[in-house]
């Protein structure tokens, strides 16, 4: 991905083949070609050949999405990049928390095929905004919590409360980088380390796992 502070766009291949090889962990990669959240005719069709050769290269699973110039979910253009592709799994990426209706937009999300995640911080200002909305909802909605991947400004105070929401995905962003900053290119896996703690913690807490096994399993 490149221009995170922008919302991101779509990375060089090579970039992608470089990640893939350097990793056995899934990897999703973005398909954005501008700052809006929508796309033209030939936007698409380059979006469409990226896509299939970020999946040739290694990629598991891909994020994009649209939304029509009423600010709802485009059903109709994010299904017709899903059907061109085999059956891949799918998020929608953060312009979801810029739908005018977000019951509305839960609810058409929902209907696209293959999805696995939807991006939202609960709000354009991400989750120290929105947090509370999202945990609300998740805790609702069983499809919501299976969906939603927290992210937009995640705070460790918010993992026990989204993990009881339900919730199981989280995007940490900057958070894993030194001084959280995105101009920084690189992950430091003792703050990787830290988060993957933290949510073993929340989800063991969640479980009913008693603290002292919590504590004697670290």
């Amino acid at each position: 991905m490149t221009d995170p502070e922008l919302g991101g766009r779509s990375p060089e291949p090579a970039v992608v083949s470089a990640v893939c090889r350097e990793t056995d962990l899934p990897v999703r990669v973005l398909l954005r070609l501008n700052d809006g959240l929508s796309t033209t005719g030939g936007e698409f069709t380059r979006l469409v050949g990226l896509a299939q050769e970020y999946l040739l290269l290694g990629a598991s699973s891909l994020s994009f999405g649209f939304l029509d110039d009423d600010l709802e979910i485009d059903e109709a253009t994010t299904s017709e990049l899903v059907g061109s592709l085999p059956e891949v799994p799918w998020g929608f990426h953060r312009g979801f928390d810029a739908a005018l209706r977000t019951d509305h937009a839960w609810r058409a999300v929902a209907r696209l095929p293959y999805l696995d995640a939807v991006a939202s911080g609960g709000s354009t200002r991400g989750l120290p905004v929105g947090g509370d909305e999202l945990i609300t909802r998740a805790s609702q909605d069983p499809d919501v919590a299976r969906l939603l991947l927290a992210c937009g400004g995640l705070g460790a105070e918010q993992v026990p409360w989204l993990v009881r929401a339900g919730v199981r995905q989280f995007g940490v962003g900057a958070t894993v980088r030194p001084g959280r900053s995105w101009s920084r290119s690189y992950v430091d896996a003792g703050h990787v380390r830290s988060w993957r703690m933290l949510l073993d913690d929340a989800l063991d807490r969640a479980r009913g796992v008693p603290v002292d096994a919590v504590e004697d399993s670290a």
